[in-house]
């Protein structure tokens, strides 16, 4: 279909989940030396303007990355993301947010990979320019699923899967588990990371149902409403599936999530979870 554009859902309370969970993980992984590569199977168009007609027409970043960038109390776990953040807004005025390629440019080594898809026809021009002079970056325009089996695994063996689609067919629901399960044949020891919305909460029962029966261990679950579950139009939380998460991860969002709802969501609505669909 191709009509969604994240450009105007940039910088909202899922994108600042997703951003510090991707941060945390990509972390992680450089507490080793060896180098990993980080694919990105819909990458959007890397960086977002806030100030430009789509941001502006929804305002959603307002109630997200706006009310929390630039605070003095923040925890330590929330160091890497808003780092990327600040890179683009040196200025101290918040102009501009990071996609998740943005995010991984900023925290990755000089010998670290990123592969990046994007299918869209606005975005993948858009992205491939702000990565035209890195070498560590490799940007296509195809299908980000296959690239869990045409790029997996990757010859250094360690790496960051994260698979956003924009869920524009409730097919996609299923169709993700099982390229995910593909990507995970090949790649049993990776880090992938799903991001998903809540919209109908039976769709995510459906898709936490289809992990469980994929044999698939080590599955946490991340999430963060806004507002309780709901029948009518529109997103009421976010949540992040992550397969093989680093040893800290749940500990770390245990710690964050309170502090982060409370901030996002003055007026207490909603809920937090990390809970594992399957232990280890």
């Amino acid at each position: 279909m191709l009509s969604y554009r994240h450009s105007f859902h940039a910088g909202n309370h899922a994108d600042v989940l997703k951003h510090t969970v991707q941060s945390l993980i990509l972390t992680a992984l450089k507490e080793k030396e060896k180098p990993f590569l980080y694919l990105d199977t819909h990458a959007g168009a890397g960086r977002y303007q806030l100030s430009g007609e789509h941001a502006e027409r929804t305002g959603e970043y307002l109630e997200g990355i706006a009310r929390l960038w630039q605070r003095d109390d923040v925890p330590d776990e929330l160091a890497p993301y808003l780092s990327a953040v600040r890179a683009m807004n040196a200025n101290g005025t918040l102009r501009y947010y990071p996609g998740s390629p943005l995010i991984a440019r900023h925290l990755l080594r000089a010998d670290d990979k990123l592969e990046l898809t994007e299918l869209h026809p606005s975005d993948y021009p858009l992205l491939r320019q702000e990565f035209a002079k890195d070498e560590r970056a490799r940007v296509a325009r195809s299908d980000g699923y296959q690239q869990l089996k045409a790029k997996l695994p990757p010859p250094t063996r360690r790496g960051l899967m994260l698979i956003d689609p924009p869920y524009e067919l409730k097919s996609d629901y299923q169709t993700v588990v099982k390229s995910i399960q593909e990507g995970y044949k090949r790649f049993g020891t990776g880090v992938f990371a799903l991001w998903y919305p809540v919209v109908l909460r039976q769709q995510i029962k459906r898709m936490v149902a289809d992990f469980e029966a994929s044999g698939i261990r080590r599955i946490l679950q991340i999430e963060l409403a806004v507002r309780p579950d709901s029948d009518q139009r529109g997103m009421t939380a976010s949540g992040m599936i992550v397969i093989n998460p680093p040893w800290k991860l749940e500990q770390q969002m245990n710690s964050l999530l309170p502090w982060l709802h409370k901030v996002l969501v003055p007026a207490g609505t909603g809920h937090t979870k990390v809970s594992w669909i399957v232990p280890e």
